[in-house]
């Protein structure tokens, strides 16, 4: 039997890119699960019309609307083998998907980074902030753990058990590196695979905000602390 895979794209605002990362996601996965975090525009009637399971998460966070998909997908009778978490702003490439999970499905690996190499990114796709923010948080991450990680990219594959056993609780901007960092815990298998990065449709929310960038940074390195010295 193929592997059950669904994927989850936390989307505020992003009528102008969502459906574009739908209809480029492969065939391979089972639903496509868009957490509509609080838009304002057409965002929601969008990713419906384009095929895509839209909900409803008022609480503004990244971590709010993934742990939305989460709870949506634990209701469902038949549970996935693998979750996907992919971005609403068409800066990865959704075809890219079938690479992210083939470590899981050959090489039987916990947990795969799309790792958004200088080489595979558009020129200005990555803002300053973005990149230092990527060296610091990983280079504290090997320091602390030893970790192998060179990005905290967002598109990522985890196998729906270990995602489960990870108890995830972050809210808002630290979801990646909590998901990194309690991997590196546990000891699960993880690799990365380089991926393809663009400019984004858009303004980030994040990156895109001199406030973004520092409240994001500050929950990155609190989280990294927090488990270097518990």
């Amino acid at each position: 039997m193929p592997p059950i895979i669904k994927v989850i794209i936390p989307a505020f605002n992003e009528e102008d890119s969502i459906a574009h990362v739908i209809k480029e996601i492969p065939a391979t996965v089972s639903e496509v699960i868009v957490v509509s975090n609080n838009s304002t525009d057409n965002t929601e009637s969008v990713a419906k019309n384009a095929g895509a399971t839209v909900l409803q998460e008022t609480r503004k966070g990244y971590g709010y609307a993934c742990l939305k998909g989460m709870d949506y997908i634990a209701s469902c009778d038949s549970k996935p083998d693998i979750i996907v978490f992919l971005d609403g702003d068409y800066s990865d490439y959704p075809a890219e998907l079938t690479k992210i999970v083939a470590p899981i499905l050959d090489q039987d690996i916990d947990m795969v980074i799309g790792a958004r190499v200088k080489r595979l990114r558009e020129s200005g796709s990555m803002t300053f902030p973005q990149i230092f923010g990527n060296w610091l948080a990983t280079s504290l991450m090997k320091l602390f753990f030893n970790a192998k990680f060179t990005d905290l990219g967002p598109f990522r594959a985890i196998k729906y058990n270990k995602l489960l056993s990870l108890e995830m609780v972050d809210k808002t901007y630290g979801w990646t590196v909590e998901m990194q960092l309690k991997v590196l815990k546990k000891r699960y298998s993880y690799t990365e695979v380089p991926v393809h990065y663009k400019k984004r449709i858009g303004v980030s929310k994040v990156s895109g905000t001199i406030k973004g960038a520092i409240f994001a940074g500050v929950k990155i390195l609190s989280w990294i602390f927090k488990y270097s010295f518990s």
